[in-house]
């Protein structure tokens, strides 16, 4: 009954996401060193990006993310998801699958062979900065 439940609720988010495939939003409840911070972020079309959503159907992620480059957090998601890498330049506030398995937020720049899976909404990049912190945060994503 459970796999059934759940294979249930992955068809429901997998067509709420072919309905609002440009609209398919996330909320981030962020943990850091500046306090408690709730960020939405939109997902971008790719099975990358679906695969996500449907981990986040079974329930939130939480991901430990830290400081790498001085230009993002990353950290390591509970499973590996499909990669789509393309070679891009980063901007603040993109979210970012790295090697399969992890995801960053990116408070600056940076170009190299990554995989989109979003960008934040409506954060400028010193407010970004702000909310991200200094040193380890907490990050909890989850379907909106």
């Amino acid at each position: 009954m459970r796999k059934i439940i759940t294979l249930i609720l992955i068809l429901c988010a997998a067509s709420l996401y072919a309905d609002s495939k440009d609209n398919m939003k996330i909320t981030i409840s962020i943990t850091s060193s500046s306090g408690n911070h709730n960020i939405t972020a939109t997902l971008v079309d790719n099975s990358s990006s679906r695969a996500f959503a449907e981990l986040l159907v079974k329930g939130s992620v939480t991901v430990d993310m830290q400081d790498y480059g001085s230009f993002e957090k990353v950290g390591t998601l509970p499973a590996s998801l499909p990669r789509n890498d393309t070679s891009i330049t980063t901007e603040p506030g993109d979210i970012i699958l790295y090697q399969g398995n992890k995801i960053t937020i990116y408070y600056d720049t940076n170009s190299w062979s990554f995989t989109r899976l979003g960008k934040v909404d409506g954060v400028t990049p010193s407010e970004l900065r702000k909310i991200l912190g200094k040193g380890i945060i907490k990050a909890v994503f989850e379907l909106k």
